[in-house]
């Protein structure tokens, strides 16, 4: 029997041996992939867009910020971060983005009723009620989403009983017709 040592080290040249080419370099180069410079990324409004209505609330904020880098703070990109805090739950962080998103843009139905979607899980029923009517104002009432926040807003305000007989849900939208549903259970 052998030392340790030295069958290691007979293993080792056994090994070597098995190799087709020993201890030269083989004359296929192995490298990693190469980043195509040419290529095109996917752009990370649509990566956000996708992440949101995956749920994956955090991944897309990241996607958000990353496009802002690109786009600069856009009301898409805006209305993006707004959305995918109110969705984390940080109501405070999101309410900025979306009052700016509508101030840039004010003919953008879907930014309007992100913002009304925050402004009710705020509990803020009355002001609520007048954005969810500028974005169903906006939308020329095509959007059944944007329709049935506006009838839960005033339905809400008509009756303070309304949340304890049934859960309310809002839908977040954004361009492109996706829509994001949030549920609030009081």
């Amino acid at each position: 029997m052998l030392p340790p040592r030295s069958a290691a080290l007979c293993l080792t040249l056994v090994l070597a041996a098995c190799s087709s080419g020993g201890l030269e370099p083989s004359e296929i180069p192995v490298y990693a992939p190469a980043l195509d410079p040419g290529g095109e990324a996917v752009d990370g409004l649509v990566v956000g867009h996708r992440l949101m209505a995956a749920g994956q609330y955090e991944l897309a904020l990241d996607a958000f910020t990353r496009a802002s880098g690109r786009h600069g703070l856009t009301p898409e990109v805006l209305s993006g971060l707004g959305a995918a805090n109110l969705s984390l739950g940080r109501l405070h962080q999101a309410e900025p983005q979306m009052r700016r998103a509508v101030a840039e843009d004010p003919d953008w139905a879907e930014a309007w009723n992100n913002l009304g979607v925050l402004l009710m899980e705020k509990g803020e029923v009355a002001e609520a009620s007048e954005v969810f009517r500028r974005a169903y104002a906006a939308d020329n009432g095509e959007s059944d989403a944007i329709r049935d926040n506006l009838r839960l807003a005033l339905a809400k305000m008509e009756n303070s009983g309304y949340a304890d007989a049934q859960e309310e849900e809002y839908a977040l939208v954004r361009l492109g017709g996706g829509s994001y549903l949030i549920k609030r259970a009081f």
